[in-house]
């Protein structure tokens, strides 16, 4: 085979892993759910949808056979293509965690086979001393957040916030990554994205990469270029 695609559904779970309690998603299935509220009417949208879920095509590619495979059963209403045209399957992640990379790297054929570390649920997400450089480095009065949240959800909470003070907003996700946010025209885009390379720049340094948090700040250090201070 010269070449492949690979498309990847985010956020488009069928079935559960079979750890899926040790991280808390005991039951996870989000095609079954979906499917499941859609049967009930609690999909219904005027002027939008209603009914059952229908996802022809990729149920002729194999999508209600896959679902089967992974969680047991049918998806609640949906219908079944009488032929199917695709070859299908439903794998099972082997890498430990619950985190962007580890999945990344298991399909491009690296699974991981130790333990990433997590930010904190409770009390500050990031340590004291790196956001304390940080702020001295990139000039600005402190941050708002430093918590777990989503990205739409904590910028409505502390957009106004950010804008009246400055302060960008950091928080991580479930994955463990420093995730930034800030105001393309009050805070400026070019100052965001130097605060990112600082960022990324800071979390080098072992001082601010505690041992039993082996990822602190992977997204950032992977995705952005080094930052050095204009001479």
């Amino acid at each position: 085979m010269a070449r492949a695609f690979l498309f990847v559904l985010d956020s488009f779970g069928v079935g559960g892993a079979p750890d899926a309690a040790a991280y808390g998603d005991e039951g996870a299935d989000t095609l079954g759910h979906i499917a499941e509220f859609c049967a009930a009417g609690a999909g219904d949208r005027a002027g939008l949808r209603e009914g059952p879920l229908s996802l022809p095509n990729m149920s002729e590619l194999g999508l209600m056979q896959i679902a089967r495979s992974a969680s047991g059963r049918f998806p609640a209403g949906m219908p079944i293509p009488e032929k199917v045209y695709g070859i299908y399957g439903a794998a099972t992640e082997i890498s430990r965690g619950k985190d962007t990379p580890s999945g990344h790297w298991e399909i491009a054929g690296t699974p991981v086979s130790f333990d990433w570390g997590y930010f904190p649920m409770e009390g500050d997400a990031f340590p004291a001393e790196f956001i304390e450089a940080l702020c001295m480095a990139a000039d600005v009065p402190g941050i708002l957040g430093n918590c777990h949240a989503s990205g739409t959800e904590i910028i409505a909470r502390l957009g106004e916030d950010h804008i009246r003070t400055g302060k960008p907003i950091c928080y991580t996700s479930s994955d463990s990554v420093f995730q930034v946010a800030a105001h393309e025209e009050h805070f400026g885009l070019d100052r965001l994205l130097a605060f990112c390379r600082l960022a990324r720049g800071l979390a080098r340094f072992p001082q601010y990469r505690p041992r039993h948090r082996p990822t602190l700040y992977r997204r950032v250090r992977l995705h952005l270029p080094a930052y050095r201070k204009p001479a």
